[in-house]
């Protein structure tokens, strides 16, 4: 989750929303894709911290099916990204914040857990929770 709140930073450099993600392979030791929310950077409106962490991920392997990876990210993430998620393959989301108004990972939708979906990540919520949550309290405090 540290890599993921360094992440973070990055993206308030760039103007964006502090959200940053990292893949780690299936042994948990090796970052395969990192990202941070560069909508405002890019204008492009996919341009999540989890979009971004994946896609670079599944480039590295030199396939799409990221079997066996763990994403962290440091808030919940949305409909789009769970989405992504779970047509990714990954086996575990890690995430820091909740998201009340736009989670979909537990909070106000569960789509990565819906059991109408062909593969269900396991989720685990709340890792550094408070720190992140912080760091978006700031940023959105300063607009």
């Amino acid at each position: 989750m540290r890599l993921a709140l360094d992440e973070a930073g990055q993206a308030v450099r760039g103007g964006d929303v502090p959200v940053g993600a990292v893949v780690l392979s299936p042994d948990g030791t090796t970052v395969l894709g990192a990202g941070h929310n560069e909508r405002e950077a890019t204008g492009d409106p996919t341009a999540h911290a989890e979009v971004l962490a994946i896609r670079r991920a599944a480039a590295r392997l030199g396939d799409w099916r990221l079997t066996g990876c763990t994403l962290v990210v440091t808030l919940e993430p949305c409909t789009m990204c769970a989405g992504a998620l779970v047509q990714s393959r990954v086996d575990r989301v890690v995430y820091g914040a909740r998201d009340e108004k736009a989670g979909a990972a537990g909070s106000l939708w569960d789509v990565i857990r819906d059991r109408r979906l062909n593969h269900r990540p396991e989720v685990i919520e709340g890792v550094l929770a408070a720190e992140c949550a912080q760091l978006l309290t700031e940023f959105f405090r300063g607009r």
